[in-house]
Parts: C-alpha cells; structure tokens; sequence
C-alpha cells in the first residue's frame, strides 16, 4: 500500500516544494498537500500557538492541522538549519519540528528531518537515505531520487531567474510550458522585497503580487535575482549576516537602491519576526537616506485589514506613475 506524505503549503513551500516531491514521488510515496491558506487555517494556527510567534509559524500550524484532518500517514515538517555553507536560518526554522510537536497535542508520524548544509552537502545527503529508507530499502532508488530532486530545484530556480514567481514556476515545471510575452506589458517596475512566504501566499499577503500585475506593474522579487545582483548588494554592508534569507532580503534591497533597476520597493513583512524588524529598519534608513527611489514598507499580521493595505499600494502605484510623468515631461 503506497503510504501519503504531507507538505504544509507554507513558510519554505515555495522555496522548496518541488524539490520535496520529486523525492517523496522517486521513493513511492503520494505526496499531498494541504489547502490554500484561508481563514479557518488561519484561525486554527492560531488557537494552537502562542501569542509571540509571527504569522507565518501560526498559519504553518493550521496547515499541518489540515493535513492531519487529511488522514495523511505522514507529514513532512524539515528542521532547516541552513541552505547554504556558511549561513543560518531564523530560529524558527531550527526548531519548528519540536515546536509543532509541543503545539499540537498528539502529534504522530512527523518526519522531522535536518536539512543542513552549512558545512556542505555529505550530511543532507545521509539525511535524504535516512527519510527514504521509510519508504523503501533500495538505496539506489533513494539517491537517483535524491539527485533527481536537486536537479528539478535548479530547474525550478532557474525559471524564478527568467522573472517568474514561485507558483508561476510550479505550474511551469508542472506543464513543461513556458511564455515570455508576459513580460512585455507594464508600466511600472517594483522591487518586492520579503520572504517567499509573506509574499506567495494569497491570504496572508493580501494578494499583493496579482494586484500589482493588475495595475500595469512588473515585479522583481530576490528569487528573480542573480546572486551576483545580490552579493554586489551586500558588498554595501560594513559586516555579511548569517542570517540566509535576511541576507538576500538586505542584498536585494541594496542592489535595487544603487542601481537604476526599479521605478520603487515594496518590503513586506511579518509583524512579531526579529530578524525582519532588523532589515526592514536597516533598509528604510538606507532609502531614507538617499531618497533617490520611493520604498514603502507594509507589516503583516492576523488583524490586518485588505482594505488599508490595497489602499496604500494603489496610493504608491500612482506616486510612481506621477513621478514617471513628470520625469518624462
């Protein structure tokens, strides 16, 4: 009997998701995934955490009960400790296996695997054996599953750097179809800066990328950058973080302020999420400073309101356009 893994659709989902089902599917299990984010997800995270965590870990939290009301046999909750030598993720992330568990009561059959590459790959690869071996005892299997993973990630990176969004990509890794002539008609150029999951997610996030597509607007997120743009963005900082995600946010922010690449910046984040509150402040001094490009800053949380947010976005949409005008003129 072919065993189901869950995948939470939140937090590093749209970073990663391709590459998790391409292993789970290579080693013979059905991967299932949970719900768009909606209000009695939200509302169920919620219940079951803690006041001080962000939205994202709380919105995780429903997701995972969705999948539990799914009857899935497993569910796939990765404790990400680094993505890239050298660099950490948010706490967050390192314990949010133990921090579901001692959320949700009675919790089984989690798959809590460590996913860390600060000192390379040897470990995640002994790690992907480990998570397969529940699945079947070919080692063969689970490698050529493995390395097939890898390669469909880079594919799935890669489309992100032709200009894409995440859930773009995944529809386009799904069709293998693939249509530039999205990227022709715009008025206005953004760069979106937060991450995937403060972004990507409809619900949360208020449905800003579609709303800008809507108003005539190309959007640039750190995905869609090269990591030359944004090591050339963190070369501005006196010290590099060890922070991944909040590097390449601050990276991104950087490469947009010096070069003439964006007409404005969007950052959004999560309110209650250290880390973001370090960059986001950091990157609003900066553009304050130099006052060459408009940025604007939105915060996140379960109070609020669509109407607000969509009122500030289409007032930053017509600045722009104006100054445009008026440069023009």
């Amino acid at each position: 009997m072919v065993k189901t893994v869950g995948i939470p659709k939140a937090l590093l989902y749209y970073n990663f998701y391709p590459m998790w089902k391409t292993f789970f599917e290579g080693v013979g299990a059905n991967v299932i995934v949970s719900q768009e984010t909606n209000k009695k997800i939200v509302d169920d995270g919620i219940k079951s955490c803690v006041d001080s965590a962000c939205l994202p870990v709380k919105t995780y939290l429903g997701h995972v009960i969705d999948l539990i009301e799914k009857k899935v046999d497993y569910i796939f909750i990765p404790r990400v400790v680094s993505v890239e030598p050298k660099k950490y993720l948010c706490s967050k992330f390192l314990g949010l296996p133990d921090f579901v568990k001692s959320s949700i009561d009675n919790l089984q059959n989690i798959i809590d695997a460590e996913i860390n590459l600060y000192n390379g790959e040897k470990a995640f690869k002994k790690e992907a054996i480990k998570i397969g071996n529940i699945f079947t005892y070919d080692n063969k299997k689970i490698l050529q599953s493995y390395y097939n993973a890898l390669n469909i990630q880079k594919e799935f990176e890669d489309i992100m750097k032709r200009g894409y969004t995440a859930t773009e990509a995944f529809k386009i890794l799904e069709t293998k179809k693939i249509n530039d002539k999205v990227f022709t008609n715009y008025d206005i150029k953004i760069g979106l800066l937060g991450h995937s999951y403060d972004i990507m997610d409809n619900y949360i996030s208020m449905g800003i990328v579609d709303r800008l597509k809507n108003m005539g607007v190309k959007i640039y997120t750190i995905e869609m950058l090269s990591e030359d743009q944004i090591y050339y963005g963190i070369s501005k900082l006196s010290k590099d973080m060890f922070w991944k995600y909040e590097r390449d946010i601050l990276g991104a922010g950087l490469f947009f302020l010096e070069n003439n690449y964006v007409d404005g910046v969007i950052s959004v984040a999560a309110f209650g999420c250290g880390p973001d509150s370090l960059t986001e402040d950091y990157l609003e001094r900066m553009y304050k400073r130099k006052k060459t490009i408009p940025f604007m800053q939105l915060t996140i949380d379960e109070h609020t309101g669509e109407a607000g947010i969509l009122t500030r976005i289409e007032a930053f949409i017509d600045l722009l356009k104006y100054k445009k005008r008026k440069v023009v003129i």
